[in-house]
């Protein structure tokens, strides 16, 4: 099964390179790449996402940094940079991983290595949907707990934890947003902010960018994240013919 790959960077002979080492690896597919950000912007968060997006920190219309927080919710970021010290920024908006140019091929070929241990491919979050539960260890040692996706009002990133807001009670859990949110059913679950993840049957008022839920709990919209879940909910919108 081929790993499929996309590449952005305002350099062609940076393109061209990840092309060659993505060309010599086995189980890698290049689908395409783009100098411009903003035109790959459509390609990164449509329905044929690539797994792996290589992208680079620095570029003029969009920096990578910008990208990827609209990005990381369909596709494992890889940053590629000149510059090492933008590595803790670049784990802030949850890469994948973190390559200093120029690349050599020994460590290219150590990030898909990686790739191909952590990214998870098939229907695994649907069969997780089609039981209509998921199962996690709480911060109790030695405990796990069955958490109904319907009861699920929105989950709360805090670095490597997360927080589940449930309509009874709260549990915290050892995983990432990125980690969860690859288990939650699309058609109920929106990521609206870095730090949060909302069960859209939930919500009870949309205003400006903020949400309020049944329970009378304020979340607050990112602009990253925005315009994507106000088109979610709009296909749910009763329009007149008028």
């Amino acid at each position: 099964m081929n790993f499929t790959c996309y590449i952005v960077d305002d350099e062609a002979e940076a393109i061209a390179l990840l092309q060659e080492y993505i060309e010599r690896t086995p189980g890698l597919e290049l689908i395409g790449s783009s100098q411009n950000p903003l035109e790959a912007l459509d390609v990164l968060t449509g329905k044929n996402a690539p797994d792996i997006t290589f992208l680079d920190v620095d570029m003029r219309q969009l920096s990578g940094m910008e990208l990827a927080g609209m990005v990381n919710l369909y596709t494992s970021v890889v940053f590629t940079t000149a510059f090492p010290e933008y590595a803790l920024l670049a784990f802030d908006k949850e890469a994948f991983d973190f390559l200093t140019k120029p690349i050599d091929y020994e460590r290219f070929v150590k990030c898909i290595q990686k790739a191909k241990r952590k990214i998870k491919k098939g229907p695994e979050a649907d069969t997780l949907e089609k039981h209509g539960f998921f199962n996690i260890k709480s911060e109790i040692k030695g405990r796990m707990v069955k958490i109904r996706f319907d009861e699920v009002m929105f989950i709360e990133g805090a670095v490597n934890y997360i927080q589940i807001h449930t309509t009874n009670e709260k549990h915290m859990t050892y995983v990432t947003m990125r980690e969860i949110e690859r288990h939650l059913p699309k058609t109920l679950f929106a990521r609206i902010h870095r730090s949060f993840i909302v069960n859209i049957d939930f919500v009870k008022v949309i205003e400006r960018a903020q949400l309020k839920l049944e329970n009378g709990e304020s979340l607050i919209m990112g602009d990253h994240y925005k315009q994507k879940f106000l088109d979610f909910m709009d296909e749910r919108l009763v329009k007149t013919d008028r």
